[in-house]
């Protein structure tokens, strides 16, 4: 009879269970059936845990993930004066405004669940009504922050520069951010209304997109939409990406570093008028045996700016890539690029006096980790530099660059064996003349 019962109880348990993963996978069914996938998310684990400073907001929180954070709510009361301040700006009854941008928010509340995951919504905010009014504060200060330094205060800013450099590289935080869609609704609900020669949202946000922006050449936003576009992180990224396909690999073999370059004779030089802003690009001489003589092989790459705030921009965008599935890897194949090309300090100290690196960080080792660092527990399933590399390889491992390189590498690896040749020759050279004069003599 006992286990008559325990079969009974354990079909129960069995049945619940099975209803309970029915339950999951028609939510999930349902999240995908909407035209709104997530798009907003926490950092992978293994990403986090290697720098949580990278993905958690040092000043301001943006969206509900990060909301209850201890170290955001001093911003809060001041992220009211930005939106005081944009409301300042229209000519219309501040309720008017506020009423109109609340309702395009809770019309979308759905969509703009989605965007997040309905799991992760459901768990932080039931009040669609509370959390509705905070998008509508946090779409309003980002407008207005970005009105600050479009009209050209960044002199103010100065005087308190720590705080506003925070601010600036927490708008591109994965976890911090809002649907680009909303963005956009309140953009046209607020600054469209007093400003109709604004454009749109996207060449609005580009002089905050320059702040952001860790290379020397200008970024530039042709044939980028607000309906592509999932949110801030999203737009930096499609100005990465190039305008036309290009063909990826797998990514086979590692590429010599700029030293070892440097010693096989290839020249490193900056770009000029890239198709993209990430294109590396290679020349090679005419005639590889003759390099010495016919111009040396040539690796061009984008200027990098390695500051502060340059890991968290990189390891934002290799996130993004990494959760999203509407993206190319284009900025994991460009750290892994420099993973290789810089083994040590000196390897960074010769793409500084390249002038493809600019350095200001504190010294060339800490940029040397910071590079090193980047790629960690991150995977790399196609690489878009693959052909250009392999030329470089295949010149390298040819018998006159291997030669250079070890003539280098042996005898001229520093100033001293520089100076010992010559005081050799000298040498040479004087006992050669002694002796011709001592025949001559005799």
């Amino acid at each position: 009879m006992e286990n008559i019962d325990l079969e009974l109880g354990d079909a129960g348990a069995i049945q619940k269970s099975v209803q309970g993963v029915s339950d999951r996978l028609k939510l999930h069914e349902n999240n995908n059936a909407n035209q709104f996938s997530p798009s907003i998310y926490m950092a992978p684990r293994t990403l986090r845990d290697l720098s949580t400073s990278s993905f958690s907001p040092r000043e301001v929180s943006i969206g509900p993930l990060h909301r209850e954070d201890e170290n955001v709510q001093a911003f809060e009361w001041q992220k009211e004066t930005y939106v005081i301040k944009l409301m300042s700006r229209i000519h219309s009854p501040q309720e008017e405004i506020l009423n109109s941008c609340m309702q395009k928010v809770y019309d979308s509340m759905e969509q703009i669940k989605a965007c997040y995951g309905y799991t992760q919504m459901m768990t932080r905010d039931h009040d669609n009504i509370k959390f509705a009014e905070r998008m509508v504060m946090d779409a309003c200060f980002i407008l207005e922050f970005t009105l600050q330094i479009s009209e050209s205060q960044v002199e103010s800013y100065r005087g308190n520069m720590l705080p506003d450099q925070t601010i600036i590289f927490d708008l591109v935080l994965l976890e911090n951010q809002i649907p680009f869609f909303i963005l956009n609704e309140i953009y046209q609900c607020t600054v469209l209304k007093f400003n109709q020669d604004a454009g749109s949202l996207i060449d609005f946000i580009h002089p905050l997109l320059n702040l952001l922006n860790i290379f020397k050449d200008n970024i530039k936003m042709e044939n980028i939409s607000i309906s592509n576009t999932d949110h801030i992180l999203s737009l930096l990224h499609q100005c990465y990406k190039p305008q036309a396909p290009i063909r990826s690999t797998f990514l086979t073999s590692t590429m010599p570093s700029a030293l070892d370059l440097d010693n096989a004779g290839v020249h490193l030089k900056p770009s000029q008028n890239p198709t993209w802003l990430m294109e590396i690009g290679v020349k090679l001489p005419r005639f590889p045996c003759f390099s010495w003589c016919w111009g040396k092989p040539t690796l061009r790459m984008p200027v990098l700016y390695v500051h502060d705030f340059t890991e968290l921009v990189l390891r934002n965008l290799i996130a993004y890539e990494h959760r999203s599935s509407q993206t190319h890897n284009y900025i994991t194949s460009y750290a892994y690029a420099m993973d290789m090309l810089v083994n040590t300090q000196q390897d960074v100290a010769k793409l500084v006096d390249s002038r493809v690196l600019v350095n200001n960080m504190g010294s060339n080792e800490e940029a040397t980790k910071m590079i090193n660092n980047i790629c960690k527990e991150v995977a790399q399933v196609h690489f878009f530099y693959g052909e250009n590399f392999e030329k470089l390889n295949k010149y390298c491992r040819g018998y006159w660059p291997e030669k250079m390189a070890w003539l280098k590498t042996t005898y001229f690896s520093s100033p001293w064996s520089l100076i010992a040749l010559g005081v050799g020759t000298i040498l040479f050279v004087l006992t050669v003349v002694q002796t011709i004069y001592t025949i001559k003599s005799t």
